[in-house]
Order: structure tokens, then C-alpha cells, then sequence
């Protein structure tokens, strides 16, 4: 990678403040007001208090181009406090996104594309969704890893192809929740000098004020953290926050924290600083006396003043200009270097290469191999074949087999190494892990899978968002053994299989698991999560059964019955194996009985009706389900008439094969169950 210059900082200040300026300003707090007074909800306060730093931001330092949102040197811009998400819609519309003045008059409304927070796909120029605080904070530390990432792989001397910077606006709450705290400690340590964070301090949170339970220092924490710190003491002083902006682009070893003394709800003559401002409409006669306050014309609404539109869409052309030059630079580049530009254009538009599903590990029938091992086998490969491919473990990567043989950690020094060493930051790992996709790269995050609790909210982001994160989660159910019942997990497969958009693949053995990792990377429309053994499994013969090939269905026939089907076992995981053993005593007794293997219920729900019903005959209602967690859920599989071997408690601290031994997870109770199903409908 080229060397960076650093950036250049105006002796004097280039800000002039002046009356086009503070049109601007307040033209972004009515546009807020005004939305959220129409649509009766909403949060006006916190875009009344930012307008004049986002201002700043926009017009003099973010470079973008409003006529192509994913133009891909952009600064990013994300709004962590997306409860203000008026402030974000009210930039995009003035500098000139395909947001127009009537979707900001549907704020909050069916089918409108300016809804309660910013949601990403939906809305041009929207990098991430936001909302949950400390969300944006964390995705953002991912965008910033990965424009450095990119750096490290793709620019040359003289080709700076990827420098750019990610801007936040962030919020008290933001810095209250823990997320923010483990990814700030994260950038830090990692030293993104790209990452700029604007605090807005207004010091006011729905319950009251932040002295109620915020009173540390945050400047002296994130110092602390390594972060590069400056105080605005006035939120409306633009040449403050636009000297401050250029100190911080000018920091190149350090993230910068730029904290922001605001005015929640600035301008209302009742409510600024005041909790009234935050989540609720100002109300009629507010909005009259503050645009009386503020010099506004009192009789107009959603009210822009052709001043503004002319000052600020000059984002338009300028935006052009700069993706112009970037474009006529990277036109060089595929001149003087063609392999990097076609591998570069390859992971810009996700393209797995020809031949990466090549070489990956096959496995001897018979051999015992943990489903964890056989996947970082899998990891081995693939990160010879797709160097797009990025990510870590939090602080487990011996136990989750994560850390690819031979490939160097990202750090300070080495920019350009793939993995992650996230340290034990779950929650943040896998907010991270979305902002490196946002930004287009291959992410994985890992950890056990009890712990995925940790990292929920951030996985349900990554659905929502219909991100290919794909997730690893080994040390899979009581057959981790002696870590005991908090390390076990019961519900977690259960509840994971509730999100939305997300596929949960539980492979039998070895070679499902391969099939597994192929699904996981062909998939773009939301996260894959991958849920692996600690303890070893015998690796299914193939010529004696069913092809893993059928991991791809969701679910599939493993082994077929011998003679009559009489009845049917369905499992997942490790389970598999107690179920064949279980058909095996069945066929000996004359119970013709087909094993399926059901690694993927979500995969298994997409098959076409005739596969669903192939697999599962509606006349075969003697079923049993077998699986190391609650029961919920495999009633749509097994019939009312169907059983199910679960567990609904807590494990217990012993070895594995003790467990399942104590709590009926056997091929003799399995068998049980299909006979006394018999006996109930002979």
C-alpha cells in the first residue's frame, strides 16, 4: 500500500459563518420538526440540537455523491443515534438524493421510504440500519477496518483507490450501551485513524437528565480506549466543529472522538434541554413559538428556502467531480494493473471465484471428527481462495477452529492480515462483522454457541439487513460435556431459528459440514449461522447413504427404510448418529425405518412441496424427532401424532456421552418411542 499523506489543515479557518449558513442550519430542524409533527411521532429533538455538526460535516468534509450512493470511495456517514433519523433524511433530500420532499412528508407512514429509523436498502444513501444504540457505533469500526483492508490489498503508489473516511454521529445512549464500549476499545487497540465519532452531549436521555446514571468522563474513557479526544463546548459553533473535523482527518494513528456540547431541542422556547424534546412532537403552539424564535416564517411547513437547495446541492456536482477523478484513476489502474482490477471488480460484486469450492477437505468414512474441526479445515481452504473473506472469534479461535492455518491477524502493522482477533467482545464482534459486509467484504464472527445470546441483537441486524455474515457457533448442545449447564446451550437453536432471513445449518458430521460452508457462501440474503460439535462424530459413510449433497434441501432422506416404511426419525447434528442406531435396532426387529437428516429447517421450508413430501409422506405418521435442545418447533415436522426427544432443562457438568446416556438421548429410547407409537395406532 501506497504511504497516506496526511491531511492538510487550513492555517486559518475556511468557515465563514454567514446567513446561508444558518438557513441551512435551521432549513434541517424545521424539515425534522415538521416531519415529526405530521406524522405525531417521532424524536425532533435530537436532530434540533446536531443540524449545525451534520451541517458541518456535509458541506465541508463528507465526500460523497449524492447521484450514486454506492460509489465505492465514499466517506460513510452513519447515523448510530438513529432515533434522529429526521436529521439523516433531511441531508440526504437537501444535498440531493433520490429522496424527495414527499417522502419526508410521509415520515413514519406504510410504504413511505423515510421510516422511524433509517433502514438500509430502503432509503438512498442510508449506509447501515440504526436504532438500536450502540448498533451504528460498532457497524462503523467494521466500515473503517474495512476501507483499511481494502487499502492494504488493492492500492498502489500512486493509485490511492480506497481513502476515505467513516463519519458517525452518536448519541449519550449510544455511549451508555456496553456495545460501544467493547467496539470503541477495539478501534483503539486497532489504531483507525479514519474513524471520526461526533458526540452529541446533550446531556439528556428519556428519563430525565444523564446525571441520573451517566456521570463519567468520557473524554478521560476514551482517551483511555487510545482514541483521539476534542471538546466543542458550543454545538452551534460551526468554525469550532469544522477545525475540529480537520484535527481529526489530520489524526492518522489514532480514531477520533469529537464531543459535541448540543442543546436537545434547540430553538423551543419550553422544551429545549428537557426530556419533552426527545421523543414526542413538539405540539402545534411549540412549533409556532420556535419558528417564531428561530426567524422562521411560522405559517409554512416542510418550508426550504431556495437558498438552501442551491447552496447545498452543490453536493451534486461536487460529488460528481470527485467519483469522476476516482473513476479516471481506477481506469489506470486496470491499465497497469489488470489481475488486481479484475480481482478487485470480483470482490466488489461478491463473485465467488471459479474453482474456490476446489480441494476442500473430503473425509474418511468411519474417522471420528468433531464438526468444529472439520469446519477449520473447510476455513483452511477457503482462505487461500477468497481473501475477501474476513473475520474472527471472540478470543476462542483454538476452540472454534476460526484462525486459517497460515493467515495473519489484521493489527496496526499489518492491515492487510484477515484475521480478527475481536478479544471477548461477542456483541460487538458481530456489529462489526456487519459493517464489514455493508462495506462489501465476506465476514464471519465465531464463538460457542451459549454465547450467542451476547451477539443476538447484532444477528438480528444482520437479517434485517439480509447481510451474509455467516456465523460459526460450535460447542453445540450437552456434548460439550464437563463446562457444565452454563456453557450448554438448550434454547439457543430454537430461538435463532425464529428470526427472520436467517438459516441455521447443524451438519451431522464432516462431510455435511463441508456442504454447510458451501451453502453458508452462496447465499446473499441474510446471515447463515453454522452450528457445530465440540465432541468428536463418526463420519457417515457415503456409499452406504445418502449424499451430503442433500444439506442443500434443508433436509433429506439419509437412509431409507428396509421393506414397508413403517416409521420415520428426524434429527439434527450429533443427534443423526443416535438415530441411525436407533433405526438400525428397528429394521432388526422388522420396523421398516428411514432416517432423515434435518440440518436446516429454514432450507428445508424453501424445497418445492412435492420434495417436502417426499421426504415426509403424509401417511407415515409414525415419527420421532431427535435433538439436544427444546422441543419447540419440531411439532410442524413430526405431526401431532409424533414425538420428541428433547431437552427441557438445563445440563449438567459431566462428559458428553454421560449426558446423553442420563438424559435419554440413546438409540435405545429413540427406538422406544417409534414402538409405542406403533402401539398406538395398531
Amino acid at each position: 500500500m501506497c504511504e497516506q499523506k496526511a491531511t492538510e489543515i487550513p492555517t486559518e479557518t475556511q468557515f465563514v459563518p454567514g446567513e446561508v449558513d444558518e438557513l441551512c442550519v435551521n432549513a434541517i430542524r424545521f424539515l425534522a420538526i415538521d416531519a415529526v409533527e405530521q406524522a405525531k411521532s417521532g424524536h425532533p429533538g435530537m436532530p434540533m440540537g446536531a443540524a449545525p455538526m451534520a451541517y458541518v460535516l456535509w458541506t465541508r468534509h463528507l465526500r460523497h455523491n449524492p447521484r450514486d450512493p454506492r460509489w465505492p470511495n465514499r466517506d460513510r456517514f452513519v447515523l448510530s443515534a438513529g432515533h434522529g433519523s429526521m436529521l439523516l433524511y433531511a441531508l440526504l433530500h437537501l444535498t440531493g438524493y433520490d429522496l424527495p420532499l414527499e417522502e419526508l412528508q410521509r415520515f413514519r407512514q406504510w410504504g413511505s421510504r423515510t421510516p422511524g429509523h433509517p433502514e438500509y436498502g430502503l432509503t438512498p444513501g442510508v449506509e447501515t440500519t440504526t436504532g438500536p444504540l450502540g448498533q451504528g457505533f460498532a457497524n462503523a469500526v467494521g466500515m473503517a477496518i474495512a476501507e483499511q483492508y481494502l487499502a492494504a490489498h488493492f492500492n498502489r503508489e500512486g493509485f490511492p483507490l480506497f481513502d476515505h473516511f467513516t463519519y458517525v454521529i452518536a448519541s449519550d445512549g449510544d455511549l451508555m450501551e456496553g456495545i460501544s464500549h467493547e467496539a470503541a476499545s477495539l478501534a483503539g487497540h486497532l489504531g483507525l485513524g479514519k474513524l471520526i465519532v461526533l458526540y452529541d452531549d446533550n446531556d439528556i436521555s428519556i428519563d430525565g437528565s444523564t446525571d441520573l446514571t451517566f456521570t463519567e468522563d468520557v473524554g478521560a474513557r476514551f482517551a483511555a480506549y487510545g482514541w483521539h479526544v476534542q471538546h466543542v463546548d458550543d454545538g452551534n459553533d460551526l468554525a469550532a466543529l469544522d477545525a475540529a473535523l480537520w484535527q481529526a482527518r489530520a489524526e492518522e494513528a489514532r480514531p477520533s472522538l469529537i464531543i459535541v456540547r448540543t442543546h436537545i431541542g434547540y430553538g423551543s422556547p419550553n422544551k429545549q434541554d428537557s426530556p419533552a424534546a426527545h421523543g414526542a412532537p413538539l405540539g402545534p403552539e411549540e412549533v409556532r413559538l420556535t419558528k417564531r424564535n428561530l426567524g422562521w416564517p411560522e405559517d409554512r411547513t416542510f418550508y426550504v428556502p431556495e437558498t438552501v437547495y442551491r447552496h447545498m446541492r452543490q453536493a451534486v456536482a461536487q460529488g460528481q467531480r470527485l467519483q469522476a477523478a476516482w473513476e479516471a484513476l481506477w481506469t489506470r489502474y486496470q491499465e497497469v494493473y489488470p489481475a488486481e482490477a479484475a480481482e478487485l471488480t470480483r470482490w466488489l460484486h461478491r463473485q465467488l471465484p471459479q474453482g474456490w469450492d476446489e480441494a476442500l477437505p473430503v473425509f474418511e468414512a468411519g474417522k471420528a471428527v468433531a464438526t468444529r474441526r472439520a469446519s477449520g479445515a473447510v476455513l483452511d481452504v477457503l482462505a487461500t481462495r477468497l481473501p475477501e473473506l474476513i473475520g474472527g472469534s471472540a478470543d476462542l479461535a483454538e476452540s472454534n477452529k476460526t484462525h486459517p492455518k497460515g493467515r495473519a491477524a489484521f493489527s496496526r502493522t499489518n492491515r492487510k492480515g484477515g484475521y480478527l482477533h475481536f478479544g471477548v467482545r461477542e456483541h460487538a464482534m458481530a456489529a462489526i462483522c456487519n459493517g464489514l459486509s455493508l462495506h462489501g467484504l465476506r465476514a464471519y464472527a465465531s464463538t460457542f454457541l451459549v454465547f450467542s445470546d451476547y451477539l443476538r441483537p447484532s444477528l438480528r441486524l444482520s437479517a434485517l439487513m439480509e447481510q451474509p455474515v455467516i456465523y460459526v457457533f460450535t460447542h453445540d448442545s450437552i456434548g460439550l460435556g464437563e463446562d457444565g449447564p452454563t456453557h450448554q446451550p438448550v434454547e439457543h437453536l430454537a430461538s435463532l431459528r425464529a428470526i427472520p432471513n436467517v438459516v441455521v445449518l447443524r451438519p451431522a458430521d464432516a462431510t455435511e459440514t463441508v456442504e454447510a460452508w458451501k451453502v453458508a457462501l452462496e447465499r446473499e440474503e441474510g446471515p447463515t449461522l453454522l452450528v457445530l460439535t465440540r465432541q468428536s462424530v463418526p463420519v457417515l459413510d457415503r456409499q452406504r447413504l445418502a449424499p451430503a449433497e442433500g444439506v442443500r434441501r434443508g433436509a433429506y432422506v439419509l437412509k431409507e427404510a428396509q421393506g414397508t416404511l413403517q416409521a420415520i426419525l428426524l434429527a439434527s447434528g450429533s443427534e443423526v448418529h443416535v438415530a441411525l442406531a436407533a433405526a438400525e435396532q428397528l429394521e432388526a426387529e422388522g420396523i421398516g425405518t428411514r432416517v432423515v437428516s434435518v440440518p436446516s429447517w429454514e432450507l428445508f421450508k424453501q424445497q418445492e412441496p412435492a420434495y417436502q413430501t417426499s421426504v415426509l409422506p403424509p401417511d407415515v405418521t409414525v415419527r420421532v424427532a431427535v435433538e439436544a435442545g427444546v422441543e419447540q418447533g419440531w411439532e410442524q415436522w413430526v405431526g401431532c401424532q409424533g414425538r420428541i426427544v428433547s431437552l427441557e432443562h438445563f445440563g449438567a457438568s459431566a462428559p458428553g456421552t454421560v449426558l446423553f446416556e442420563k438424559f435419554g438421548f440413546t438409540p435405545e429410547r429413540v427406538a422406544g418411542e417409534v414402538r409405542a407409537l406403533l402401539e398406538q395406532t395398531s
